[in-house]
């Protein structure tokens, strides 16, 4: 009888390896490098797309900036430039002169507090301010959208706001609705203003701009008026026609 002889199946998976067809070996290594070829290319353009998206919201901001800059430069030739005309005859002839003047300083304003040397560092956490509501110093990369707003907004937005030449209008919480429509009506659609509630305020109405802030007992003191007409975009401002639009926050009004 003859034996029977058993092979192992290590020296069946030998032979099975021996005899593998190079041509099916090749085609693999050729599909493993494209694929890795096509996802290495998937990458690049990947960041190459984000830096696309990253350059237009720079070239949006940018448009911006200097569309709110023009709009700016306009208002304050309006408000800031006196014409006196005098009309002398001599000899016949008449001459005029036109004499333009924009003071380089905010006029003095009673009860005005000033503060200097503020930071002015970007940062993403919250922030201990000194004064309540805080009139500058470091803040979130995002500013606020300027307009109306029922709610509380973030001290950090707010404050970028100031660094860009708005003023920030706030009042207690309990303020009488007829004061809260006096305040927004003194807001109406004027560009570079914030209103807004503002929890543990110390007084009725506290106005701020950057480095600057007053505290108010009613929303009609004439001081407000002329706080705004001071400071809103005044010498006192960082940034001057910063884009006061396009970061967070919806406006009410």
């Amino acid at each position: 009888m003859t034996p029977v002889v058993r092979q192992r199946s290590s020296d069946r998976c030998g032979a099975h390896l021996s005899h593998t067809d190079p041509r099916r070996t090749g085609a693999f290594s050729a599909a493993n490098s494209a694929w890795r070829e096509s996802t290495v290319t998937s990458g690049k353009a990947a960041k190459a797309n984000a830096a696309r998206v990253a350059e237009e919201r720079r070239r949006k901001i940018a448009e911006q900036r200097a569309a709110e800059a023009r709009r700016e430069r306009r208002r304050r030739i309006v408000i800031w430039t006196t014409s006196v005309v005098a009309v002398a005859a001599v000899g016949g002839g008449i001459a005029a002169v036109v004499i333009a003047n924009k003071p380089k300083s905010a006029p003095a304003i009673a009860g005005v507090v000033s503060y200097k040397n503020l930071t002015r560092n970007h940062v993403t956490h919250s922030v201990k301010y000194a004064q309540t509501p805080p009139v500058g110093g470091d803040h979130n990369p995002t500013w606020l959208n300027c307009g109306i707003y029922d709610k509380p907004v973030p001290n950090e937005n707010a404050v970028h706001d100031l660094e860009h030449g708005a003023v920030w209008i706030t009042y207690q919480p309990n303020l009488p609705a007829a004061q809260v429509a006096a305040l927004k009506k003194t807001v109406g659609s004027q560009t570079y203003l914030d209103l807004s509630p503002y929890p543990g305020l110390p007084s009725p109405v506290v106005v701020s701009a950057w480095g600057k802030q007053l505290k108010l007992k009613s929303a009609t003191d004439p001081r407000l008026a002329k706080f705004i007409a001071a400071y809103k975009q005044g010498p006192q401002t960082p940034e001057p026609g910063a884009p006061c639009t396009g970061g967070t926050g919806t406006p009410t009004g």
